[in-house]
């Protein structure tokens, strides 16, 4: 815990410094929609902004989603993912999230850079926009936004406990007073849902009504072809699960409720860069067990798509996000401060 003491005086400092207004917030000219978490990874962004951009991309909006691109190997500032009607580069360059936003949402344009004010400056001089989603940005201050959305997952009570590197938090509880509004992410077991609700009611010292979502596996995708098979095809099948993501055990479960069986597990670190060497290890490890199938994440997917057999028997699980509670609030918010903020400009 004493190792949290360090990191925790400089989040608090910066906190303060935008709070006192000493560092500035950007504004935009158009409405930006944050989603973001306090933890480490694994809350389930990636899913919700797709979610959110297929809600404004179907009420005729043209979407932007701005993204850092962590890990990605071009050095360029502002890098174009998809213009709105192709890919333009691969998941290496552009990171593996920004690449599967694109390929979710191939309608919306996607761009990665550090500084996501200038990205969406650079955004806005290229394309008509009417609404920006800005992926992973609760602590990326220095871009003003109209909807602030805090993902928590219900699973992860223990990542709840202690900043980093002493636990996964990015900055104390305290700060979700800033979120417009906390999704509950994996709500799929109530008294989960009500432990983390606790935590952050304790530190808060009351607790704002929660949105709750849950990731649905919708079917399964062949890596090698693009060929998608309903769930009911792999029950019963046997699997080597294959994963570079922030909640390892979460897409375990998932696959379980498929009634896929799992015999081995290879759990990289999140957005893990694959060789040519991993996959032949894996390809080993799946035909040592007999496995059937290997069954990976669609943000993996993409990554190892290059380095496989066309014979190469691995799916992606495709998932979809739902909003079990708060979904017209969440809607509200999403599309109705957009079309708020239009009619102001155009008035």
């Amino acid at each position: 815990m004493w190792a949290a003491i360090p990191y925790g005086a400089v989040a608090r400092l910066r906190a303060l410094l935008y709070d006192w207004g000493w560092f500035d917030q950007r504004r935009l000219p158009v409405p930006v929609v944050s989603v973001g978490n306090l933890t480490l990874g694994g809350t389930g962004k990636t899913p919700v902004v797709i979610l959110l951009a297929d809600w404004l991309l179907a009420q005729g909006k043209r979407v932007a989603i701005l993204s850092r691109g962590y890990r990605r190997t071009s050095m360029t500032p502002y890098l174009l993912v998809s213009n709105g009607e192709r890919l333009l580069v691969g998941p290496q360059e552009a990171g593996d999230e920004p690449f599967l936003m694109a390929q979710r949402c191939p309608r919306a344009i996607v761009a990665v850079g550090a500084d996501r004010y200038q990205l969406g400056d650079w955004v806005l001089d290229r394309f008509p926009i009417d609404c920006f989603l800005l992926d992973d940005g609760f602590q990326h201050r220095g871009l003003s936004r109209d909807v602030n959305l805090l993902l928590i997952d219900a699973t992860d009570a223990a990542g709840l406990g202690a900043l980093v590197p002493a636990g996964r938090l990015r900055e104390s509880l305290k700060a979700a007073v800033r979120a417009t509004a906390i999704i509950v992410t994996r709500a799929d077991e109530l008294a989960q849902v009500n432990d983390v609700c606790l935590k952050l009611q304790v530190k808060l010292g009351s607790m704002p009504d929660t949105i709750h979502a849950v990731f649905r596996p919708e079917n399964l995708v062949s890596v090698t072809t693009g060929a998608v098979q309903p769930l009911s095809w792999f029950r019963g099948k046997t699997a080597l699960l294959c994963s570079a993501v922030g909640h390892a055990g979460s897409f375990r479960s998932l696959v379980e409720r498929i009634g896929i069986r799992i015999l081995g597990e290879v759990a990289y670190v999140d957005h893990h860069a694959y060789t040519r060497q991993d996959v032949e290890r894996l390809r080993a490890r799946a035909i040592e067990l007999q496995a059937e199938l290997v069954v990976t994440t669609e943000k993996d997917a993409c990554k190892v798509a290059s380095l496989l057999h066309p014979t190469d028997a691995w799916w992606a699980v495709r998932l979809t996000t739902h909003v079990i509670k708060g979904e017209d609030r969440l809607r509200q918010l999403v599309l109705g401060e957009g079309n708020r903020l239009k009619a102001e400009s155009e008035g």
